[in-house]
C-alpha cells in the first residue's frame, strides 16, 4: 500500500544542469523504465547547455527563494548556491507536504553535491533521499549535517555524460533509492519515545537506562553523541517526535565552547530544545572531561603535553583542564536554567566516563568538583540538583536518573 502511495508522486532529480545535465538525464530515463515519473529540477549558476532539459528551472527555484536568477550574477559564489540549495528545499518541501513527492536524489561535484544537500536535508526523516558525489570519499559532515542522505561516490567524475563507470554508479544510486521507495515507511510504534544519548565511554550507563526504560513500556532511542547525533535529536525534538530526554551524553558541548573539538555540533543550541518546549530531561556531564580529536598527529599542539587515551587509529581522547571543564559547566548550567519543563541535572562525582573516572587513564579529581561548584552556585532552584558518589557508569549513577526521570513522568 505504501509503495503504492509513493509511485503516484514523482521522484527529484536535483543537479546543475549546465555542467550535468547528461548524467540528469540518465537518472530521469532510469526511473522511466520502471514506471516512475522523474523530474530534473536545475540548481545551477549558468544556464543549460547542450540540450539540458529541466523539468524544474533555475528561475523557478531560484524565484522559490525569493530571488530572481539573474540576481544571482551579483552575489559571491558560496552566496549563490546557498540560495540555490534554498530555493530547492522550499520546492521539495511544498511537493512533499501536497503528497506529491516520493523522494529525492541528488548528483554532482562540489558544487551540486552543496546545492542538493541543502535542499535534502530540508526533507523529513521520512522521505527517501540519495546524492551521488564526486567529493564523496572527503568530509561530508557540512553536507549532510543530521541529515539521513544517503551517500554514494561517484568513482569517477562527471563530465562527458555517463560512461562505464559512472553509468553503473548512478544506476545503482537510483536502485538504493528507488529500494527506499518500494519499502515505505514502518509501522508507527505505539509506544512514547525517550531520546538518550551515548558514546562509547558512557556505553554502561546508556545500555543500563535503555533496558529500564524498554521494560517499563517506553521506545528509548540512542543518539551518539559524534556532533551530528545530538543536532539529529534536537531536530526530532523540534518535531515532536519525544516525550522526554536522558541526555547523559552532553560531550558535544565542549565542541560548542571550544570548536577544535571534533564532535562540535553541526549546529549551535545543544542542551537548548527540550527546555525551551518543555519536554522533561534528565541531563549528566557524560563525555564533558576529555577532548575528542582525530589520529594522534592531528591533536593541536596545546594539548600534546597531557594525558591522553588513544581510543581507537582514528580518535584520540585528551585530558580537559579544570578550567576548561568551568567554561563548559557554566554553558550546561545556564542552558538548563532556561528551561521552561520538569529538569534534573544528575551530577556523578566519581568521573563522567571510562576514561575520566577513578583510575581511568584521564581521572582528575578536580574535574567534578568544578562543575560541583558551578551548579550549586548558579543552578536554579527550578531545576533539580542531584549528586552521586560514584562514577557515571555505576549502577548507583543509574539509578538517580531513573529516580529523576520517574519523579518527572509519573
Amino acid at each position: 500500500m505504501e509503495a503504492q502511495l509513493a509511485r503516484e508522486g514523482w521522484v527529484a532529480v536535483l543537479a546543475t544542469v549546465d555542467t550535468k545535465g547528461p548524467e540528469a538525464e540518465f537518472l530521469r530515463g532510469w526511473f522511466q523504465e520502471r514506471g516512475w515519473v522523474a523530474k530534473v529540477v536545475d540548481v545551477g549558476l549558468r544556464p543549460p547547455v547542450g540540450g539540458g532539459r529541466p523539468d524544474v528551472s533555475r528561475e523557478e527555484v531560484a524565484r522559490a527563494a525569493g530571488v530572481e536568477v539573474t540576481d544571482l550574477q551579483h552575489m559571491r559564489r558560496d552566496r549563490a548556491l546557498a540560495v540555490m540549495g534554498e530555493g530547492a528545499a522550499r520546492l521539495l518541501l511544498r511537493w512533499w507536504g501536497e503528497g506529491r513527492l516520493a523522494g529525492a536524489v541528488g548528483l554532482g561535484g562540489n558544487q551540486g553535491t552543496a546545492a542538493a544537500c541543502i535542499a535534502l536535508r530540508s526533507l523529513p526523516l521520512s522521505v527517501p533521499k540519495v546524492v551521488v558525489s564526486t567529493v564523496a570519499s572527503g568530509n561530508l559532515r557540512p553536507y549532510l549535517q543530521a541529515s539521513d542522505i544517503a551517500v554514494m561516490f561517484s568513482v569517477a567524475d562527471f563530465l562527458g555524460g555517463p560512461n562505464r563507470i559512472t553509468r553503473t554508479v548512478l544506476a545503482r544510486a537510483a536502485g538504493m533509492l528507488l529500494g527506499a521507495l518500494q519499502a515505505g515507511p514502518p509501522a508507527a510504534a505505539d509506544r512514547p519515545a525517550v531520546a538518550v544519548t551515548a558514546l562509547g565511554n558512557t556505553h554502561g550507563a546508556v545500555s543500563a537506562l535503555v533496558d529500564w526504560l524498554r521494560e517499563r513500556g517506553y521506545e528509548p532511542v540512542a543518539f551518539h553523541a559524534s556532533g551530528a547525533g545530538g543536532t539529529a535529536m534536537e531536530q526530532l525534538l523540534e518535531q515532536g517526535t519525544f516525550a522526554a530526554v536522558l541526555d547523559v551524553t552532553t560531550h558535544e558541548l565542549v565542541g560548542e565552547v571550544f570548536p577544535e573539538d571534533i564532535y562540535a555540533p553541526v549546529r549551535p543550541g545543544r542542551v537548548r530544545t527540550a527546555g525551551r518546549l518543555g519536554i522533561p530531561q534528565v541531563v549528566a556531564p557524560g563525555g564533558l572531561d576529555y577532548f575528542i580529536f582525530g589520529t594522534p598527529d592531528s591533536v593541536p599542539d596545546k594539548y600534546r603535553d597531557r594525558p591522553t587515551h588513544y581510543h581507537n587509529p582514528y580518535n584520540t581522547n585528551v585530558q580537559a583542564r579544570p578550567e576548561e571543564v568551568r567554561r563548559v559547566a557554566e554553558e550546561l548550567v545556564d542552558r538548563l536554567n532556561e528551561a521552561s519543563g520538569p529538569a534534573a541535572l544528575v551530577v556523578p562525582l566519581r568521573g563522567w566516563s571510562y576514561i575520566g573516572e577513578q583510575g581511568g587513564p584521564l581521572w582528575d579529581p578536580d574535574i567534578p568538583e568544578v562543575l560541583r561548584r558551578v551548579a550549586r552556585a548558579r543552578l536554579r532552584g527550578c531545576v533539580r540538583y542531584v549528586e552521586v558518589d560514584a562514577p557515571l557508569n555505576h549502577p548507583e549513577f543509574v539509578r538517580a536518573v531513573q529516580e529523576a526521570f520517574g519523579e518527572m513522568v509519573g
